[in-house]
């Protein structure tokens, strides 16, 4: 299908009657792990939102059946969603507690393929007068152009977190939705927000300053540090955003344009936040691990003419000292999903056959890493992230520590 076909399905299924729930699938959701989840998660809140029968514990395992249809890949199913109750039944400490969507078919499903483990999914729940979803159409990205279309209107989606959204809520619903943050450590209120930040916003250095104060996690090893701090810096990115933007927003606009012209504003400063975060994030890591900047390793520097790896080890001048052995010079790249965005490093580097790339994409398919290590891709997995992946692909996988670890060897002659 064209893009302008896809930008069509957008605008079809973008409107009063609809709200969408967007994810990126990961390893659990689709059958690269060979579970039994049957079917990507979906929070049980939001389904007994759309679902209003399926909402009761007086009756075992309440569902109910509706079409769903898998516009990207041309399927039709029906689809049951239940409440999984049996804990309020015959089983009290053990049972289950669990809302799901079942029924999609086995593996024939575009979203149960273990292939589309990672693809940013839209599901475009149509909704009644009532606020009852009729029917479900749903999107599997299937490229990185198609990921971007649907980013672009509702903001970076991350692995491991989805967005709820609908064009016609209260204020911005797919900007600020009511959120859990305030009761995290790390949300800031305003009286905790530097008085600068609120007329300049932060830059992506200054947020991660104040992650890491608020999460120094001095004894734990790089892998859990990382994955603790990007959920912290992510709060504090809202909290301050939430700040800086909600009384401009709640106070209206005096036309469209400017009200198109804050939202795009905010979107793309999301954006910009997602695409470097992790970086920055494993730049300051390297440094507390007692890597030195310029000696143990260079962040952006020049491999070749108009190539800049995230990472390079153990030096730029290494790197370009032709009498350097090859086989001691390392490259990491860092992007937070990497389903089709690996190819984009295999031509940095040209000295380093083997590239390694920092990802917290929540699992690919065997068929997926095969092509990757084919192309020379070793793939750096945080370890809480690694139970993830297919058990097939998980002793291949290096942790952040493991890297880390593995470099500090690089200068030694």
């Amino acid at each position: 299908m064209p893009l302008a076909d896809f930008t069509d399905w957008l605008d079809e299924f973008t409107g009063p009657s609809f709200i969408w729930y967007v994810k990126r699938l990961t390893g659990n959701d689709t059958l690269a792990n060979g579970t039994h989840q049957a079917g990507p998660y979906i929070p049980k809140e939001f389904l007994f939102g759309i679902f209003p029968a399926i909402n009761r514990r007086d009756i075992k395992n309440p569902d109910t059946r509706f079409d769903l249809y898998i516009d990207s890949h041309a399927d039709h199913r029906q689809v049951r969603a239940i409440y999984y109750n049996n804990k309020f039944h015959e089983n009290p400490t053990g049972g289950r507690n669990e809302a799901r969507l079942t029924g999609f078919g086995g593996a024939s499903s575009a979203l149960l393929d273990p292939d589309s483990t990672g693809s940013l999914t839209v599901f475009a729940f149509a909704l009644d007068g009532s606020g009852a979803a009729t029917e479900c159409h749903v999107w599997v990205c299937r490229h990185e152009t198609e990921e971007e279309l649907v980013e672009d209107r509702i903001g970076p989606v991350e692995p491991g977190k989805w967005a709820i959204w609908s064009p016609v809520s209260s204020t911005l619903p797919s900007l600020f939705p009511p959120a859990p943050a305030p009761r995290a450590s790390c949300w800031l209120e305003p009286s905790e927000i530097p008085p600068a930040w609120l007329t300049r916003f932060p830059s992506g250095v200054e947020i991660i300053r104040k992650t890491v104060e608020l999460r120094p996690d001095a004894g734990r090893d790089p892998d859990h540090r990382l994955i603790r701090r990007r959920e912290c810096e992510f709060q504090i990115f809202r909290s301050v955003e939430e700040a800086v933007e909600l009384p401009a927003i709640t106070a209206g606009f005096t036309n469209v344009d400017d009200f198109i012209a804050r939202a795009q504003t905010i979107l793309q400063r999301r954006k910009a936040r997602s695409g470097r975060s992790l970086e920055l994030h494993t730049r300051e890591i390297f440094i507390e691990e007692r890597l030195r900047e310029g000696d143990d390793f260079a962040h952006q520097p020049e491999s070749e003419p108009g190539k800049r790896p995230d990472f390079l080890f153990p030096s730029q001048p290494a790197y370009k000292d032709r009498h350097f052995p090859d086989a001691r010079l390392r490259m990491l790249a860092v992007k937070t999903t990497c389903k089709d965005r690996w190819r984009q490093i295999l031509n940095e580097a040209d000295r380093i056959p083997v590239k390694h790339l920092l990802t917290l994409q929540e699992g690919v398919s065997e068929s997926q890493f095969r092509e990757m290590t084919g192309a020379g891709v070793q793939l750096v997995v945080p370890m809480p992230l690694v139970t993830a992946f297919p058990k097939s692909v998980q002793p291949h996988l290096q942790t952040l520590e493991s890297f880390i670890a593995d470099v500090r060897l690089l200068g030694v002659p």
